[in-house]
């Protein structure tokens, strides 16, 4: 192997920009151009626009997939996405940055790369580079809220809000299994947030020895004015959420048993505790199903009678103006008049 290529996974909100950038300051290459900063990520995303691009494009696809999709046939429909074409395009980029990389090293973070883990391990072994995996863990109440804070529109009402937070919890559920199962072939390290924040040199050390990183610590003192605890707004807590119980059950399951991959990101007990729990959350996720498929066959009813409402009105306006057309060329033609009305039926052949 001739480079390492890290991909930072984890849902939106986890400090996916906060390790990737600590990362970037120690000497493991970012290829530019970067997402620019923005009001809900004023620290930057540190994220490279051609990657991005690239999963959005392939996202786009039909079927779509969502960027944090909760449905459980999200990772299998995402798998058929990529073309030959994205591969060898892929193939491309990467060669060039692990070229331009000082250190043989190059750290890749997008929310969505999880569903692309195939892509990525194609052209990281055609590059002749180890794949290595950077998942960060942030509880989901603290990822859900902080998503409310940022996204939610602040005019929508409580039951929009209601809706947006379940929507969020499960899909923070559905990314970290996802990203744990096909993850598990690779050099791997979970990263708790908080850990980052409270003192990040023994964290980065850690998953430089899991991923066999070679770290500049000539950055330190970019990263010491990086990263701060403030950085944590949000906090732990049930009670400020509202979702139903059987998901906040599954939830807290899938938080504690990814936190034990922190210590150990090989331990045995793990797969299997999450492979029950993925089979409650695939049965949660069918009840939602279900209780919403009556909400939504009703609105698809009320859609079609006012879609058949408005063609009726258009096609008897239509009828009507055509009509008056007919009789006017009529009155026309039997009053001797010279000039008869413009209208749709009225170029007469002589």
């Amino acid at each position: 192997m001739n480079g390492r290529v890290v991909l930072v996974a984890g849902a939106g909100r986890s400090g996916t920009s906060t390790v990737a950038g600590a990362l970037s300051m120690l000497g493991v290459h970012l290829p530019g151009p970067q997402v620019p900063a923005d009001e809900t990520n004023p620290r930057g995303f540190h994220e490279t626009q051609w990657v991005v691009d690239l999963h959005k494009r392939m996202l786009r696809r039909s079927p779509v997939v969502r960027t944090l999709d909760a449905r459980p046939e999200a990772a299998e429909l995402a798998a058929g996405l990529p073309t030959d074409d994205d591969a060898e395009e892929l193939d491309g980029w990467l060669a060039r940055a692990l070229r331009d990389a000082p250190r043989g090293q190059v750290v890749v973070k997008d929310p969505r790369v999880f569903w692309f883990h195939d892509l990525w391990r194609g052209a990281a072994a055609r590059a002749g580079a180890e794949l290595g995996f950077v998942t960060m863990l942030r509880h989901p109440v603290e990822v859900a809220k902080s998503r409310d804070t940022h996204y939610t529109p602040t005019d929508r009402g409580e039951s929009f809000r209601r809706q947006r937070a379940t929507a969020n919890i499960a899909g923070w559920v559905h990314a970290l299994l996802v990203t744990e199962e096909v993850s598990r072939p690779d050099p791997r390290a979970f990263v708790r947030y908080a850990d980052l924040l409270a003192d990040w040199r023994p964290v980065l050390a850690e998953v430089a020895g899991r991923l066999g990183l070679d770290l500049d610590h000539a950055g330190d003192a970019d990263v010491d004015a990086f990263i701060e605890p403030t950085l944590r707004r949000s906090e732990a807590d049930w009670s400020s959420v509202d979702v139903p119980d059987t998901l906040r059950a599954v939830a807290e399951g899938v938080w504690e048993q990814v936190d034990r991959l922190v210590a150990d990101p090989t331990d045995p007990a793990v797969p299997p505790a999450l492979a029950a729990l993925r089979a409650d959350y695939e049965r949660l996720h069918d009840h939602a199903v279900g209780v919403a498929l009556d909400h939504t066959q009703a609105r698809e009813v009320h859609v079609r009678r006012r879609t058949r409402a408005n063609l009726r009105e258009e096609y008897e306006s239509t009828i009507a103006e055509l009509e008056q057309q007919l009789e006017d060329a009529n009155l026309a033609e039997e009053g001797g008049d010279e000039t008869p009305p413009r209208g749709l039926f009225l170029r007469r052949r002589h």
